[in-house]
């Protein structure tokens, strides 16, 4: 605000950024009943400079987009393990480079530990789901039988 405009901003107010009318407005420690606006997750900038074309800006998330749309295809194809695997793959590799990366564009969602936690626990799950598939699973978690066999009666 400026002194033209006859409002004064009075010392004792704390302020923070200004509002979407450009007014300061006051810091409270109240969530506002409306939210206005949005910050951008943290790493949430572009992944290459901004005088890169848009699919360069955005090649993390691309690349995981890609791998996962490669996974439907193959499961399309019949080969459900391989497909299957390539999609839990492309997210273990979406948390890795959400870790690694400074800025990931829009692979970024929430929080860095949130992201990163998020995608690496679906595409766990997806992996060994996948390994454990039927008939003749590549893997075997012996106390999963049992549980089985506890649950299901005759």
């Amino acid at each position: 605000m400026s002194a033209e405009d006859g409002d004064d901003l009075q010392v004792r107010d704390a302020v923070s950024a200004p509002d979407a009318e450009g007014r300061p407005r006051r810091v409270t420690r109240r969530f506002p009943l409306f939210t206005r606006d949005t910050a951008r997750p943290e790493g949430g900038g572009r992944a290459a400079g901004g005088d890169a074309p848009a699919p360069a800006r955005q090649w993390p998330m691309l690349a995981v987009l890609g791998v996962v749309a490669l996974g439907l295809l193959v499961t399309a194809l019949d080969a459900f393990r391989v497909g299957t695997l390539l999609i839990g793959a492309a997210l273990l590799g979406g948390a890795v480079l959400r870790w690694i990366l400074p800025s990931v564009g829009m692979l970024a969602v929430r929080s860095r530990f949130t992201d990163i936690a998020t995608y690496g626990a679906l595409g766990l799950a997806i992996v060994l789901l996948a390994l454990m598939a039927q008939p003749r699973p590549w893997l075997e978690i012996p106390f999963l039988k049992d549980t089985l066999h506890l649950t299901v009666s005759n």
